[in-house]
């Protein structure tokens, strides 16, 4: 029985060296480092705010590939870039560029910025209110309720 335990726990934690590693052969150490610099830069359209390299996702294991597969066609940095944006859009990078449909992700926090400014400066502005003092019959009034509300 203890022999059986063992063997289970043994093919319990062999199985994760079955796990699959990433192993690619570049033709220089700058090839690499470029590889390393465009995995890093890409985003994962699955995780969202991991970087292709970072995630462990089918589609980002298929984009390293791409990008390797490019990386060993010749292809520059900006020509695997636009390869990914035309692929899976703008999102994949972690600087889009300023477009008619990104304008209001560029200009937004500066319009909240400006109209809370306005709206700060319009109040401070403002006319005080009246001087809200009480009359001498109000005063009474007043002095009557809550002698009223004192007694049981």
């Amino acid at each position: 029985m203890r022999q059986l335990i063992m063997l289970l726990a043994g093919l319990l934690f062999s199985l994760s060296a079955l796990a699959a590693i990433d192993t690619w052969q570049f033709d220089s150490a700058e090839q690499e480092q470029q590889y390393r610099e465009l995995t890093a830069s890409l985003r994962c359209p699955k995780c969202q705010n991991n970087s292709i390299a970072d995630s462990n996702a089918m589609i980002a294991a298929d984009m390293r590939l791409k990008v390797y597969q490019l990386l060993k066609q010749g292809q520059s940095e900006a020509q695997i870039t636009q390869y990914m944006i035309d692929r899976y859009g703008h999102f994949v990078t972690y600087q889009p560029p300023v477009t008619p449909s990104t304008l209001i992700l560029w200009a937004g926090p500066l319009l909240f910025i400006i109209a809370g400014g306005l709206v700060i400066f319009l109040r401070s502005r403002r006319q005080p209110l009246a001087d809200e003092t009480l009359d001498e019959a109000e005063q009474q009034r007043l002095k009557a309720l809550l002698d009223d509300r004192k007694s049981p």
